[in-house]
């Protein structure tokens, strides 16, 4: 077993032993909660399994299709006895049948306002498409309920790095006008450089309450 202070440098570790437990198309198909979880949600096409493959160093613990609209279904990933991962549905995605998209807009909504072990979301946007319609429905509504969210501003190799700035100061001044205070957050990502997951593994750290003491 790793020493604290492996851990506490390399916070990858916490999450490499990611497995997956199961997928649910409904809530009471979900095992009984024991512990913190933090959720991720995103456009169908914003790179959110490709995003949970990086941080948890494996890659393919959540399946990435070139399809987007693929997920739809909740897949839950257990990081130790206690401590979850949640892969919410792709959403927006225009080719889905709209009976698909409002089932999947009930199943988030009831696991958004549902699940009492939700600490967090983690919300994925395209850096070169952020804030859209969809997006700023599903802030608005965790706004409305309490819940934190931090924004990744994902493939943020796709731009220069001046642009990829200059489009993280944008989204940030949209979300300090309109967010409740300490309920929202963003950074830029990028799975296939690494960009920003020692910003992403702290707020994940905090949300799953791991102890860097012990």
């Amino acid at each position: 077993m790793a020493s604290p202070d492996f851990q506490k440098t390399n916070p990858a570790i916490r999450y490499r032993t990611a497995s997956f437990i199961i997928s649910a198309a409904r809530l009471n198909q979900l095992p009984q909660e024991c512990g913190p979880e933090v959720a991720f949600a995103g456009r169908s096409n914003a790179g959110k399994s490709s995003a949970i493959n990086r941080l948890c160093e494996q890659k393919s613990l959540a399946r990435t299709s070139k399809t987007p609209g693929r997920t739809q279904l909740i897949n839950l990933f257990q990081l130790d006895g206690q401590r979850h991962l949640v892969d919410l549905p792709g959403y927006g995605y225009a080719k889905v049948a709209e009976e698909i998209k409002r089932r999947w807009q009930q199943t988030m909504e009831a696991y958004l306002s549902e699940r009492q072990s939700l600490r967090g979301l983690i919300l994925l946007m395209d850096v070169r498409h952020p804030l859209k319609e969809v997006d700023q429905q599903l802030l608005d509504w965790c706004w409305q309920v309490g819940m934190p969210v931090h924004v990744l501003l994902t493939k943020a190799d796709k731009l220069k790095r001046g642009a990829a700035q200059n489009t993280l100061m944008q989204v940030q001044r949209e979300l300090t006008a309109h967010a409740p205070d300490d309920l929202c957050s963003v950074q830029l990502f990028s799975a296939l450089k690494g960009t920003g997951l020692t910003e992403t593994y702290a707020v994940l750290d905090r949300w799953l309450d791991f102890d860097d003491k012990k």
